[in-house]
């Protein structure tokens, strides 16, 4: 994975609330930010309802144009096919947001 270390990059993002647990499939062009809002709960939704907080996958795009139909795209995945994507870059299922703060 990559740092980020431009505010406005297009990505797409999934999070979890454990290993196996709940996931969320998102799309942002600050993941920093956005990612701080889901921790913090400040956004109330689908995330706050299931305590899904952990960034546990994250894609950078060029455009948001392209973020967002990937994003639609992952929406439409089986479980399987998004569990599969996790655990081809972060088989433990770590939290990466420590990762994109440096």
């Amino acid at each position: 994975m990559v740092c980020i270390h431009n505010q406005k990059q297009p990505c797409v993002y999934l999070l979890a609330s454990k290993c196996n647990g709940t996931l969320y499939t998102g799309v942002t062009s600050n993941l920093v930010q956005r990612i701080w809002q889901h921790k913090k709960g400040v956004v109330e939704g689908f995330t706050q309802r299931y305590n899904v907080k952990i960034l546990v996958w994250y894609e950078l795009h060029h455009t948001m144009e392209s973020a967002i139909q990937r994003e639609k795209a992952i929406k439409n995945w089986h479980r399987a096919w998004k569990l599969k994507l996790i655990e081809s870059s972060n088989p433990k299922w770590n939290d990466l947001y420590p990762e994109i703060l440096q």
